[in-house]
């Protein structure tokens, strides 16, 4: 049992934290303050080869596992840039799973190269305003005519829709009330994004302004047939095989995002003279801070467990579910330990560290809230009776 990244793998986390470090904190504070996607950061990372870091080779893509995406999404994240770096490049590195899985050559070679290259930007459409995380109850339909599909409904917390060309759409076809069971019937499309048929309305957030959140709004848009991934009505089979290496990313980067608000806990509380010591001299401030090391620790093994289990094709729901849990809370009693250390000047943006609170919170609501994975590690771990 080795803990240690190989050196190729620690070679991956060095050479991502050095094109990362192009970008300091001010320049993703201001990202923070004046909005705009970081164009610039995406095209570094696209032209290093690092989007495709997790699809086959075969596709221009470097065939690595789910750990070393895991290790470069934690160095963005630790680099500063947090969860607007991440969230910048996220559906480059996990999202296309389904097809890469599931996708027939055709669909392989016409549409993850440019991913890869950054030539293509995706959105995700999946979430809906009355089907949150029951995604067996999403409205959205695509009803077949004529050799293509039609597309009407509404998405919601859809990312980066503002500049995608591409779409990864989840749609019923199949009503509810025809199928036995309620996950069938829903389908996979990945498709143009065309705005003559698309409404797109941002969402102004707390936080993660350089990348944006938006409702959508579907009305008629002609999907070809073959765009979509697989067979009809196993959309939502197709996905679940993403969800566990999403929750091992949300994990490490949740673990990356504390680490860089505990450092600048650390370095504040070195320098800070109050009494004529620094602060970082009294166990009030060493011991919260002792306690959010060794629990961010502690969640990045969980973290890093799941994700060589998936890497080896065996079962890691409780772990990914388990990992992502314990990082976000780790992360989120981190950030808030940060800026109450740091006092009044950790409230004042010229210090970062309420951006990286601001920011933790997503790990924490995002893709699953943290209760619903209580109430699955009862119910799967535990034994006891299913609650939801």
């Amino acid at each position: 049992m080795n803990f240690e990244l190989t050196a190729d793998q620690e070679s991956i986390r060095e050479s991502v934290a050095k094109l990362c470090a192009r970008y300091d904190l001010d320049y993703w504070r201001k990202r923070d303050s004046a909005g705009g996607f970081p164009d610039d950061f995406v095209a570094d990372l696209a032209s290093a080869g690092w989007l495709g870091i997790a699809i086959p080779q075969a596709y221009g893509g470097a065939g690595l596992g789910i750990t070393e995406a895991a290790i470069m999404m934690q160095a963005i994240a630790e680099s500063g840039a947090a969860m607007s770096g991440v969230s910048a490049v996220h559906i480059n590195i996990f999202g296309l799973n389904p097809m890469v899985v599931f996708g027939n050559e055709e669909q392989k070679k016409r549409h993850l190269p440019p991913l890869i290259a950054g030539k293509d930007r995706a959105c995700f459409g999946v979430t809906e305003p009355d089907a949150g995380l029951d995604t067996s109850r999403i409205k959205t339909r695509a009803v077949y005519q004529g050799g293509k599909y039609r597309v009407d409904g509404q998405k919601i917390w859809t990312t980066t829709a503002q500049s995608a060309n591409k779409i990864l759409l989840l749609a019923r076809t199949t009503p509810l009330e025809q199928c036995k069971r309620a996950f069938e019937g829903i389908s996979l499309f990945y498709t143009d994004f065309n705005r003559r048929f698309i409404e797109v309305r941002e969402i102004e957030k707390m936080g993660r302004k350089a990348v944006d959140s938006n409702q959508v709004f579907f009305d008629g848009l002609p999907v070809p047939e073959e765009d979509r991934i697989g067979e009809e009505g196993r959309g939502f089979q197709y996905l679940l095989h993403g969800l566990n290496p999403e929750r091992v990313l949300i994990g490490a980067e949740a673990v990356g995002v504390g680490r860089v608000a505990l450092k600048h806990a650390r370095d504040y509380a070195k320098s800070r003279v109050v009494f004529g010591r620094p602060i970082g001299q009294n166990q009030s401030i060493q011991h919260p801070l002792a306690e959010c090391w060794m629990e961010l620790e502690a969640a990045n093994l969980m973290v890093f467990k799941a994700a060589s289990l998936y890497d080896r094709g065996l079962p890691c729901g409780l772990e990914a579910n388990a990992g992502k849990y314990l990082a976000a809370e780790a992360a989120f009693k981190t950030c808030t330990q940060s800026v109450m250390t740091h006092g009044g000047m950790g409230y004042a943006k010229e210090f970062h560290v309420e951006r990286f609170l601001r920011e933790v919170l997503i790990a924490r609501i995002a893709p699953v809230s943290p209760q619903l994975i209580l109430s699955f590690i009862a119910e799967k771990a535990l034994g006891l009776p299913k609650s939801y």
